[in-house]
């Protein structure tokens, strides 16, 4: 059984940042996936960013360059750096990972762009 916790949501301007925050219950080490995914109101839930195990990392085209997923081991947490917002972004964020085999998803954390 694994619990995520997510922070950091809020509102900000277009074009500002905002750090997302995912809090694992369980060691990175344990988790074979970590992903953070969006859905915007009235779309198809997005995956937005993702890093293995390995470190490896893949972003959707609409926010490369400008997201950064990362793993920070000593706090158990896998956070998403947000840069150079832009309106369509506005979303519920949830990470989600995958441990023995199995998919957990966090409640989700609302970011909000204004224009």
């Amino acid at each position: 059984q694994v619990q995520l916790v997510e922070s950091g949501g809020g509102l900000v301007q277009a074009g500002g940042s905002r750090r997302l925050s995912c809090k694992s219950s369980v060691s990175l080490f344990s988790l074979s996936a970590m992903n953070w995914y969006r859905q915007a109101p009235g779309k198809q839930r997005e995956l937005v960013a993702r890093v293995t195990t390995g470190g490896t990392t893949d972003y959707a085209d609409s926010v490369k360059g400008r997201f950064t997923i990362s793993r920070e081991n000593v706090k158990n947490s896998v956070d998403l750096q947000m840069n150079s917002l832009k309106p369509e972004g506005t979303a519920v964020y949830c990470c989600t990972v995958v441990f023995v085999g199995k998919d957990y998803w966090g409640q989700g954390t609302q970011v909000t762009v204004s224009s």
